[in-house]
């Protein structure tokens, strides 16, 4: 029989009675039992964690970084996040005769420090319900469309008076399809740059090959810093700008860290399926992540080959390599974790305990009817599933075509007023998409980006009928052999501009009527998809009108069947979840330990990646049991450990934190049992990874000499 230490067993009885399931917001941490919370390990006071009156606690250290989670760290600035998190600016300033990529990068002076150039950071301020003001303008729609419309209005205005305030950005987010609304205040940094990373062979320790998975030894951190003008504003990149002062910023740890130790993961977890009903979750198993291994598998290995000799080729991909690496693993496991975990017939069995209690109930019979309508509609959606999986993924593919729609969309967007554009290219948000299209040329490689094109071609040749891309007919019909096919492709290359930086740039200024004059192959294609795609787009809107009539009455019904609080799904809102450092037993026979140490990087060194130490590692690893990070218990340098976090994509960065909110870690992954955790919380496995504070401080100061920046945050002989 498979027996875990005891502290393993202490820790998993105590998980039944703890709020460790969820990832709870700002108002709901105050809804929770104090005495529950300081019974698992929290030392300070909840509303230490957030003050709404204030707009401030220690949760307002925990920020969004481009898409990730990070932490303010210091009183000048300094961001702690993860090495991948800022891998496009390493990406972004790397050249064949500057490789930080793969050499790692430190700023010895605040001069050196390199901005980014996409790269925003946006701290909480104030979060405000207002789902009775999104309900009542939904009120009087006639259908689901324009219930989409009527919201979409609302939360637009929301937004435009919420920015009114100077400095100020604005989101509303949506909980568990319209249960409640809330609106987010933050104030956006733009002036953010890189101080430090890794090299790459610590920063991407293991590569894929320990992607998602235990045991790992990977340094997955690195630290910027956000600017303000000199007077404490907001500013776009200036040499004058000076570090901005957070209000909290989170200290680093000089206790040790043990197992059973109780730590929380601040910061803005992306997507979860929880409140998904059981089919649509059989769609995301089934279709889904089936057609995203495929798709993006065959990306991957055309990128891979096509830059493999050709170092302009591999700096210039590196980064959408990295993105679609990831994105593929993750569906792996995700299909693997519902097989393992029998996820889809736990959601139904669960549906079916809500609904025999829901049957008995007059006043939830208006919950079962929404479920069954809810499902009559999705079951509608699956019609044109496949050419629609294609269309949602044409951003993460050829840059050809994503630019060529882009600057149709924008084009055609610019007609109409402000307030009924599509999000992404209204006045607010045009900066931003500007910047994108200008810094995606440093990711393009011509040969990589036709082979990429040729595959989605190939794939859109091959849908069913009533399923047809008309304009990709048109232009590439079946007959026409591979051989012909990519000669076609050739020629629309070699006849576009679209792909020149200064042509696309000029481009963005200009109207439907000036782009179609232009006769460009790309632009000429995108104008004959976007007939289709603005159908696509419709159908999208009018299922998001139904989602948020139907599935809160269902929601609600399940919170109340619950009888307790139940934590909504992720939706890159700023939450908190509670857990506690543990290992786990994975299957029969195996038992993981929660931490993992330099001499196991050391070990694993095979001299060749992705397990090539680099040298000056090596040798700092020899005298590593003397170094001050040494940890007494393990007697060794703490690198990776584990914890009972509730995370998912988006988590990637966020702070670890003890029960006096001092900083122990960075998460950056979860392990391969608990990656299907988006559709279903299982405490025998839900272990998040995070890197050890403790190899941070170790690196910074046994590899790199960084002393100026030690002594930054807080750390001194």
């Amino acid at each position: 029989m498979l027996r875990l230490p005891l502290a393993v067993l202490l820790v998993a009885a105590f998980f039944s009675v703890a709020a460790e399931e969820g990832k709870w917001t700002p108002s709901q941490v105050l809804e929770l039992d104090a005495g529950e919370l300081r019974q698992m390990g929290l030392q300070i006071a909840p509303r230490d964690l957030w003050d709404p009156a204030k707009g401030s606690g220690l949760l307002s250290a925990a920020i969004n970084i481009s898409g990730c989670s990070a932490s303010f760290v210091s009183t000048t600035g300094l961001i702690a996040t993860n090495h991948h998190c800022l891998f496009g600016v390493l990406q972004e300033h790397s050249t064949r005769e500057r490789d930080i990529i793969s050499n790692g990068f430190l700023a010895r002076e605040r001069g050196q420090e390199l901005p980014g150039r996409t790269t925003r950071v946006t701290v909480p301020r104030a979060f405000a319900d207002v789902t009775a003001q999104m309900e009542a303008a939904a009120a009087n729609a006639t259908d689901d469309l324009s219930r989409y419309h009527a919201l979409d209005r609302k939360q637009k205005e929301l937004v435009a008076a919420c920015e009114a305030k100077p400095n100020r950005r604005c989101r509303l987010a949506r909980f568990d399809g319209g249960v409640q609304y809330i609106l987010q205040e933050m104030m956006e940094l733009r002036d953010v740059r890189l101080v430090y990373a890794p090299p790459r062979a610590i920063g991407e320790y293991g590569g894929e090959v320990d992607n998602w998975m235990w045991p790992r030894h990977t340094g997955d951190f690195s630290i910027a810093r956000a600017y303000v003008s000199p007077s404490g504003e907001p500013a776009d990149y200036n040499t004058a700008n000076v570090p901005y002062a957070p209000e909290r910023f989170l200290r680093i740890s000089q206790r040790p860290l043990r197992e059973g130790d109780f730590v929380m993961v601040l910061g803005y977890p992306g997507l979860t399926y929880r409140s998904l009903l059981a089919e649509e979750m059989r769609e995301r198993r089934d279709l889904f992540f089936a057609r995203r291994v495929e798709l993006f598998g065959e990306w991957i290995e055309l990128l891979e080959a096509v830059s493999k000799d050709s170092e302009e080729g591999r700096i210039a991909v590196a980064a959408d390599l990295k993105s679609l690496l990831n994105r593929y693993k993750n569906a792996q496991g995700q299909m693997d974790g519902f097989r393992r975990g029998d996820l889809l017939n736990k959601q139904l069995l669960a549906e079916r305990e809500v609904l025999a209690w829901a049957a008995s109930r007059a006043e939830w019979q208006p919950a079962v009817a929404a479920r069954a309508e809810l499902l009559r509609h999705f079951e509608e959606r699956l019609t044109t599933w496949e050419r629609d999986f294609l269309f949602a993924n044409i951003g993460a593919g050829p840059k050809s075509l994503s630019f060529a729609q882009t600057l149709v969309r924008l084009a055609t967007e610019r007609t109409k007023p402000d307030m009924e554009r599509d999000e992404a290219y209204m006045e607010r948000n045009l900066r931003s998409l500007l910047a994108t299209l200008e810094r995606q040329q440093k990711s393009y490689f011509p040969e990589a980006d036709k082979q990429m094109l040729l595959a989605l071609v190939e794939r859109a040749r091959k849908l069913p009928s009533g399923q047809r891309i008309e304009a990709i007919d048109a232009l590439f019909p079946t007959s026409l052999s591979r051989q012909e096919l990519a000669s076609r492709i050739d020629a629309l290359y070699r006849n576009s501009k679209v792909l020149e930086l200064e042509s696309r740039k000029a481009m963005a200024g200009e109207s439907t009527e000036a782009l179609r004059a232009r006769k460009d192959p790309f632009l000429d294609l995108a104008f004959s998809m976007e007939e289709r795609m603005a159908g696509y787009r419709e159908a999208e809107r009018r299922w998001e009108g139904t989602i948020s009539r139907l599935r809160p009455a269902w929601r609600k019904a399940v919170m109340a069947h619950a009888g307790k609080p139940v934590a909504p799904d992720a939706n890159s809102t700023l939450r908190v979840s509670f857990a506690h450092v543990a290992g786990y037993a994975p299957r029969d026979a195996v038992a993981y330990g929660p931490f993992t140490t330099l001499s196991g990087v050391v070990e694993k060194n095979t001299g060749k990646d992705p397990f090539a130490v680099p040298s000056r590692v090596l040798d700092a690893a020899k005298a590593g049991k003397g170094s001050r990070w040494k940890d007494a218990a393990l007697n060794d340098i703490a690198v990776n450990f584990l914890a009972t976090g509730d995370t998912t994509g988006g988590n990637s960065g966020s702070p670890m934190v003890n029960g006096y909110g001092e900083l122990v870690g960075l998460n950056f992954d979860r392990v391969w049992e608990n990656v299907a955790n988006d559709f279903g919380y299982n405490p025998a496995i839900a272990r998040n990874v995070s890197v050890d504070i403790r190899y941070m401080l170790w690196t910074l100061e046994a590899i790199d000499g960084a002393g100026e920046l030690l002594a930054e945050l807080g750390i001194t002989r």
